[in-house]
C-alpha cells in the first residue's frame, strides 16, 4: 500500500526550536559564570515566589547573611564536591605512571558533599535529609537549616523548583495519529544489519504487514530521528587531502541513509536531530545537520533538520527530546534508580542539562541577551531521551494537574526497537 502524504488541514506541527538556535554568537572571551548567573537569577526567582507558600513564617536570606542557630532559608547553586571526578591536571601528574587513573562509569564516591553558592558566598551543607547522590553541579535549589557553629548549615527541608507549568491539552485528541521515535540507527556501522532500517522505513510507509498492520501505518503522521543516525570512518578525518576511493567511502553511510530518509519524507512528516557521532558541532545545544547531507530527502517539505534538543507540538501535544548527551552525564555524577528518574528530576529541576557547563558541554553564550537555554518555563506533554539502551516508559503527574509521559528510546541498531505513540489522552506506547 502507497502511504499518502497528509494534507496540511489535517496536521499540524510547530517547531519550537528557536531558543536552541545559537545565531550571531561570536566567542570573545566570555566565560561560562554568566551562564549560571543568568540560570540562578531565573530560578531564584521562582522558588522566591514559592517559599512563602511553603514555609510561611520563614525568612529568605543570602549565604553572607546566615546567622548561627537562625532558621531561615536560602536559595543558591549546588556545587558538588566529588572525590572521583576526573580533573585534566591528573593526566600530567607526575605520579600518573605509579598511581593508574581510575576511570569508572560512575564518580560517585561516600564523602561526596555539597555546597551551596551565590552572589555573596557559599557554604557546606549538611544533614541527615540531604542526600549528596541525588544532586549534580549546577542544580539551583531552596534549603530550609541552620547555620552551625562550625560554619556549615545543617539542612532540615528541600524546596526544588517543580514541575513547570503545562498547557492543556485540547478536550478531544484523536487515537488514530501516531508519532514514531527513533534513535541510534547508525547507518554505516559494519556489525548492523541494514535490512532491519528498511523494514522499519516498509512498515513506516505501509509497504510491510498484513491490512491491520497497513491500516496503523497509515495512521503515522510524524516521525522523529533522535540522534546518532550515522556511523562513519572518523579516521579518515587527519586534516589531510582526501583520495576519491577514501570521499567515497566517507561518503557512503549520508548516501545510504538519505536513501531511506527520502522514503519516508515523501509520505510523513521527519524531524531529524543530531546527535554525539553525527557530524554537527559537539557542544549542546547542537544545531541542525547541514541539509546538504541530505539531498534526496531535503527536497520535501515534510523534512526538517532540528536541533539536539528538539521541540515542536502535534495537535496541542507538546514534544521535548534530547539525543541523549544530558541525561548520560547525569548518570555519571548522581544516582538514580532508572534513567526515567533522572529524566523526572530534570524537569522537577526546571533545567535539561544541569551538569552543564560543568561537565557537558554548551555554547558559551554572550552579548547583551544572556540566557540559559535549557531552563524549562512550560511543561511537556512527552519527554524522550534518545540512544538508551532499552526502552521505558512512565507518566509522572504535578500538583497542578501536569501529565508528562517519559520515553527512553533504545539504539535502533542494537535492539531493532523503536517507539509508536499516539497523540491522544494516554499516549499509549507500543514498542
Amino acid at each position: 500500500m502507497l502511504k499518502k502524504q497528509d494534507p496540511l488541514s489535517n496536521y499540524f506541527e510547530l517547531l519550537q526550536d528557536e531558543v536552541f538556535m545559537v545565531k550571531n554568537e561570536v566567542y570573545r572571551g566570555q566565560q561560562y559564570s554568566q551562564i549560571y548567573f543568568a540560570r540562578l537569577h531565573f530560578l531564584r526567582t521562582l522558588l522566591h515566589s514559592l517559599a512563602p507558600h511553603w514555609k510561611p513564617h520563614i525568612p529568605v536570606c543570602t549565604v553572607l547573611g546566615l546567622e548561627e542557630g537562625k532558621e531561615c532559608i536560602i536559595v543558591g547553586t549546588v556545587y558538588k564536591h566529588m572525590r572521583l571526578k576526573p580533573c585534566i591536571l591528573d593526566e600530567y601528574s607526575k605520579e600518573r605512571s605509579v598511581v593508574p587513573l581510575v576511570k569508572p562509569h560512575n564518580f560517585i564516591h561516600p564523602d561526596d558533599h555539597l555546597v551551596l553558592e551565590d552572589e555573596s558566598g557559599r557554604v557546606k551543607l549538611e544533614g541527615t535529609t540531604l542526600l549528596p547522590s541525588a544532586f549534580v553541579t549546577g542544580v539551583v535549589v531552596g534549603f530550609l537549616g541552620k547555620e552551625t557553629g562550625a560554619g556549615s548549615f545543617l539542612v532540615e527541608d528541600i524546596l526544588e523548583a517543580g514541575l513547570p507549568p503545562q498547557i492543556e491539552k485540547p478536550l478531544q485528541l484523536s487515537d488514530d495519529k501516531y508519532v514514531v521515535l527513533i534513535s541510534g540507527l547508525s547507518v554505516g556501522n559494519t556489525t548492523t544489519n541494514p535490512l532491519q532500517f528498511q523494514l522499519l522505513v516498509d512498515h513506516i510507509t505501509g509497504h510491510l504487514g498484513d491490512e491491520k498492520e497497513q491500516k496503523i501505518a497509515a495512521e503515522i503522521v510524524h516521525v522523529v530521528i533522535a540522534g546518532n543516525s550515522v556511523e562513519f570512518a572518523r579516521g579518515l578525518l587527519n586534516g589531510q587531502n582526501l583520495a576519491s576511493n577514501d570521499q567515497s567511502k566517507l561518503a557512503e553511510p549520508f548516501k545510504e541513509l538519505d536513501i531511506s530518509l527520502t522514503q519516508i519524507a515523501a509520505g510523513v512528516s521527519l524531524d531529524i536531530m543530531p546527535g554525539p557521532n553525527d557530524p554537527a558541532n559537539f557542544a549542546l545545544p547542537q544545531q541542525p545537520l547541514n541539509r546538504c547531507l541530505f539531498p534526496g530527502s531535503s527536497v520535501y517539505n515534510t523534512f526538517k533538520s532540528c536541533t539536539n534538543p528538539h521541540s515542536f507540538e502535534l495537535d496541542g501535544v507538546r514534544f521535548l527530546g534530547t539525543s541523549g548527551q544530558n541525561i548520560d552525564d547525569l548518570e555519571k555524577y548522581a544516582e538514580a534508580k532508572d534513567k526515567l528518574e533522572f529524566m523526572e528530576r530534570t524537569l522537577r529541576w526546571r533545567h535539561l542539562a544541569p551538569t552543564a557547563p560543568n561537565t557537558l558541554a554548551v555554547w558559551a553564550f554572550g552579548g547583551k541577551g544572556i540566557y540559559d537555554p535549557f531552563v524549562l518555563d512550560s511543561c511537556p506533554h512527552v519527554y524522550f531521551v534518545g540512544n538508551q539502551h532499552s526502552y521505558e516508559s512512565r507518566l509522572i503527574k504535578g500538583p497542578e494537574g501536569q501529565k508528562t509521559r517519559l520515553i527512553t528510546i533504545p539504539k535502533f541498531c542494537e535492539t531493532g526497537v523503536a517507539v509508536v505513540g499516539t497523540a491522544g489522552t494516554e499516549l499509549k506506547l507500543s514498542p
